[in-house]
C-alpha cells in the first residue's frame, strides 16, 4: 500500500511583544475564546520576519522591531501540523491600545504583567514560549551581517571586478530584503563601495530614506582587517540597528570580530547579532530567495 504523504505544516509567525514593567502584549480571539500572542500565517513569497511584523500590527495596530528569536512551535491543529516562529519584539512608537477597535477575529487587546499573562495564557506552549522569553526581554540591538545578492560570474564580465552587477535574481533579492531588515528597525546601513554590495541595499535605502554609507576597505580588493574590526566596535556600541553588506572573503573577519563562529552564508543570505552592552545575546540565520 503506498505511503500517504503528510500535509505540509501550516506556518505561521507573530511576536512576544514586551514592554516596561514586565508587560506583555496579547490578543483575544472570539472564534476560539482564547488568548494567546499577536501572530497569523505566513503569506505566499512572504518572509517569517516580515510576516510576524505584519501581523502583529494587523491584530494589535502596534508597529514592532524584531529581538532574538524564540524556539519554534510545532503542534497539532488536527488535520495538519501548524510551525509558528517567534521572537522577542518591542514597540516602535506609541504603544497604546486603549484605542484598538475589536473586531470578529481580535476583539481585546492588553498589556497584561508576566504574572497575569501566564494565567491567561490558553495553551501550555504559549506558556512555555513566555516563560522563555524572561530570560532575553531586555532590549538588545539588531548587527545584520549581509552577503550581497546573486551577481554575474567572475567568468562572464570582463571589466573591473568592483563594478559585476547583480543578476536578475539578485535584483530580487535585493527587493526581497527590504522588509527584513525592516522588521529589525535597521537604520545604519553600511556596504562594501563595489556595486553588487551597494546594490543590494540601494532599494531598503531608498525606501526608509536611510543614508547608505559604502567603504572600499569592506571589498574584496581593499579589504583591511583593522578597519572591520574597529567598524564592529563601533557598531556593537551604537544605539541603532545596523546592517553590513559585504563579500564572502570579508565574513571570517566580520564574524570573528563579534567573536561568533564562521558562518556560510550565500548570496543573499544574512546573520543576525542580538547583542546588549557589547556583549551578543542570540543569533540567527536567514537566507532570502
Amino acid at each position: 500500500m503506498p505511503e500517504l504523504k503528510q500535509p505540509p505544516d501550516v506556518v505561521a509567525a507573530g511576536a512576544v511583544v514586551t514592554r516596561r514593567g514586565k508587560q506583555v502584549l496579547l490578543v483575544h480571539r472570539p472564534k476560539y475564546d482564547d488568548w494567546s500572542f499577536p501572530k497569523g500565517k505566513v503569506e505566499r513569497g512572504e518572509h517569517v520576519t516580515a510576516a510576524a511584523v505584519r501581523e502583529v500590527a494587523e491584530e494589535t495596530g502596534i508597529d514592532i522591531r524584531l529581538g532574538p528569536p524564540l524556539r519554534v512551535q510545532r503542534y497539532s491543529t488536527g488535520a495538519r501540523m501548524k510551525t509558528v516562529h517567534y521572537w522577542v519584539a518591542r514597540a516602535v512608537g506609541e504603544d497604546d491600545v486603549s484605542r484598538y477597535l475589536p473586531n470578529h477575529e481580535i476583539d481585546q487587546v492588553v498589556w497584561a504583567p508576566y504574572d497575569d499573562a501566564m494565567q491567561l495564557l490558553s495553551y501550555p506552549y504559549d506558556r512555555e514560549t513566555l516563560r522563555e522569553s524572561l530570560t532575553v526581554r531586555k532590549k538588545t540591538r539588531a548587527l545584520v551581517v549581509l552577503r550581497h545578492g546573486e551577481a554575474r560570474s567572475r567568468r562572464a564580465w570582463r571589466g573591473d571586478d568592483r563594478q559585476r552587477p547583480l543578476l536578475r535574481v539578485g535584483t530580487l533579492q535585493a527587493e526581497r530584503v527590504v522588509p527584513v531588515l525592516a522588521a529589525y528597525d535597521v537604520s545604519l546601513l553600511i556596504s562594501s563601495s563595489s556595486t553588487r554590495c551597494v546594490d543590494t541595499l540601494q532599494p531598503y535605502a531608498d525606501v526608509t530614506g536611510r543614508e547608505l554609507q559604502t567603504y572600499r576597505w569592506l571589498s574584496e580588493e581593499e579589504r583591511t582587517d583593522t578597519d572591520v574590526a574597529r567598524l564592529v566596535d563601533e557598531l556593537l556600541d551604537a544605539e541603532d540597528s545596523a546592517v553590513v553588506c559585504t563579500h564572502r572573503p570579508v565574513l571570517p573577519t566580520l564574524f570573528d570580530a563579534l567573536g561568533v563562529d564562521d558562518v556560510r552564508l550565500d548570496p543573499g543570505g544574512l546573520f543576525v547579532v542580538h547583542h546588549r552592552k557589547d556583549r551578543v545575546v542570540a543569533t540567527e540565520r536567514h537566507q532570502i530567495r
